[in-house]
């Protein structure tokens, strides 16, 4: 955990393909982030302890992967107080609207961020946790200024090739 300001966690390595995506765009903006899988239902000492300790070792964010009873960001929230964002994962039958319905209704008192089901959802709980560094961070938030200059770039870009093609 050390020096890392984000960590990501979720409850087994066949999450590791979508959460890959919240950790890679993490590091796109150089922030530091430490990886570890845990379940909040075959290792709770172990998630008690991580939240616990975490803030004490530099982490300012968490943000948890979580499928079916999504039960990992609400665990890992009620032993912190810092900021966690939950991921809804695609698992069984209900394609992720368990996890998301799961981690969206947690009980007044316990807040946890809830960004959208899957990969998608990942790249924003990355992007939401950068915007939560950037009020302390002027480097990051000059940043991240930039890499939304640069989306609304690329629609503008976009918009004007559709327009030629369409002749207008």
């Amino acid at each position: 955990m050390a020096n890392s300001r984000v960590a990501v966690v979720f409850g087994s390595d066949s999450d590791w393909p979508v959460m890959q995506k919240c950790v890679q765009q993490l590091e796109q903006f150089d922030i530091s982030v430490h990886v570890e899988v845990m379940s909040a239902h075959r290792t709770p000492a172990r998630v008690m302890e991580y939240a616990d300790t975490a803030a004490k070792e530099g982490i300012e964010v968490i943000i948890a992967g979580a499928g079916m009873a999504a039960a990992l960001p609400g665990v890992v929230a009620a032993h912190t107080t810092l900021p966690v964002i939950g991921v809804p994962l695609v698992s069984g039958s209900l394609g992720g609207v368990d996890a998301l319905l799961s981690i969206a209704q947690m009980p007044p008192g316990v807040p946890v961020a809830c960004v959208g089901v899957d990969s998608a959802g990942a790249k924003n709980a990355a992007l939401l946790a950068i915007q939560f560094l950037a009020v302390k961070d002027e480097k990051l938030a000059k940043a991240y200024a930039h890499f939304r200059a640069n989306q609304a770039d690329g629609v503008r870009k976009k918009n004007e090739k559709l327009q030629h093609q369409l002749g207008t």
